[in-house]
């Protein structure tokens, strides 16, 4: 499969991530009425181990060591998390930008890096291999 492909599958199967990322803090944020970064911070959890399950399997085909490939996942957000977090708080807790629009800005910013990163470090040379 060639790159842009392979990117294209990628964003798409991602999109169903971010919906229910967005599904799960519009539930917590507005029914439940928790802390906004809580919602955003839940919300992206459940998210992620959607999109790599979802990506590891039909993307990038991986028969690489699942354990292995989830702490280098883990590792990238130990990186992502603080950082979205920091701008959710402070575009839309300090600057009150509307919640919604900085969760989908950290949704694309989340895309294309995280893309990058698991083709290149998570799977690289293991990829198609099922």
């Amino acid at each position: 499969m060639n790159e842009f492909a392979r990117f294209f599958k990628y964003t798409l199967l991602s999109a169903s991530a971010g919906l229910l990322e967005m599904g799960f803090f519009t539930l917590f944020n507005e029914l439940f009425h928790w802390h906004y970064w809580v919602s955003y911070f839940i919300a992206l959890v459940i998210s992620v181990i959607w999109n790599f399950t979802i990506n590891r399997k039909f993307t990038f085909k991986s028969a690489n060591n699942v354990p292995i490939a989830m702490l280098k996942v883990f590792g990238y957000y130990c990186v992502f998390t603080p950082v979205s977090l920091w701008l959710e708080n402070e575009l839309a807790g300090n600057l009150w930008w509307n919640e919604y629009i900085v969760t989908v800005i950290n949704l694309v910013f989340n895309l294309a890096t995280e893309y990058t990163f698991q083709r290149l470090v998570v799977y690289g040379k293991n990829v198609d291999q099922k």
